[in-house]
């Protein structure tokens, strides 16, 4: 871990120091960025599974998406109330996904990711699927790629926030972070459950394999959001 800084925050933009994590404090402009992104997923995922209700052929996994998905909903809110205020900047056009985060998402769904920013509307829009996933792959990759590069890019934002500085910020993303927790944990013990033949086996490690590669082909590592190379990863 670097040295404690001791030089006084500066407002001008550039990287300031935050004494109480010893990691650097990311600008303002960055942290608007990045809170916009986290909402838009939220977002996303809320209308994502919320979508899957009506096609998941098991009742408790209707009902289990069901409560999930209005947790990304409340999430998406506590979102909303932190973006910083910038003046002359509308919070709806912070709200968009990086190039990363819209393929994944648009892959999840079935959508065939495409460079001309498809999926980075707000509110998050649903497209015309290409070849959507049958219900357990969408499980798997939600739970197995999505939702645990979710929890690192929250985890490693979480590490270099001030708990004075940054306060509210910090609060909603241990809230989030919590929660992303828990439901990668259920979502686990779920998609254990549904598998349980040699070709769910096989659908699922293929759906995991193809989400993996979107994420990696857009440019994602160390989580799903990209964060500044020197935020800790691990």
């Amino acid at each position: 871990m670097p040295e404690l800084a001791s030089e006084p925050v500066s407002v001008d933009g550039s990287v300031d120091p935050a004494p109480v994590t010893g990691y650097p404090a990311l600008p303002l402009a960055r942290t608007a960025e990045l809170v916009g992104e986290y909402r838009w997923i939220e977002a996303a995922l809320y209308r994502l599974l919320g979508s899957w209700v009506t096609d998941m052929p098991v009742a408790a996994v209707q009902v289990h998406l069901d409560a999930q998905s209005m947790r990304h909903a409340w999430h998406a809110e506590l979102f909303a109330d932190r973006l910083p205020v910038l003046a002359g900047v509308d919070p709806d056009a912070l709200t968009r996904p990086s190039a990363a985060t819209a393929a994944v998402v648009a892959a999840l769904e079935g959508i065939e990711p495409v460079p001309d920013g498809r999926g980075s509307t707000w509110p998050p829009a649903a497209d015309v699927p290409v070849e959507r996933p049958g219900a357990l792959p969408r499980l798997a990759g939600l739970y197995r790629v999505v939702l645990p590069r979710l929890v690192t890019s929250y985890t490693r934002h979480l590490a270099v926030l001030s708990p004075v500085a940054d306060g509210p910020l910090r609060r909603a993303l241990q809230l989030v972070l919590r929660d992303g927790q828990d439901d990668w944990m259920a979502g686990e013990r779920l998609v254990q459950r549904l598998v349980n033949r040699p070709h769910d086996v096989a659908a699922v490690h293929g759906f995991q394999e193809r989400l993996e590669s979107v994420a990696v082909g857009a440019g994602a590592h160390s989580g799903l959001v990209t964060l500044p190379d020197w935020v800790p990863a691990d």
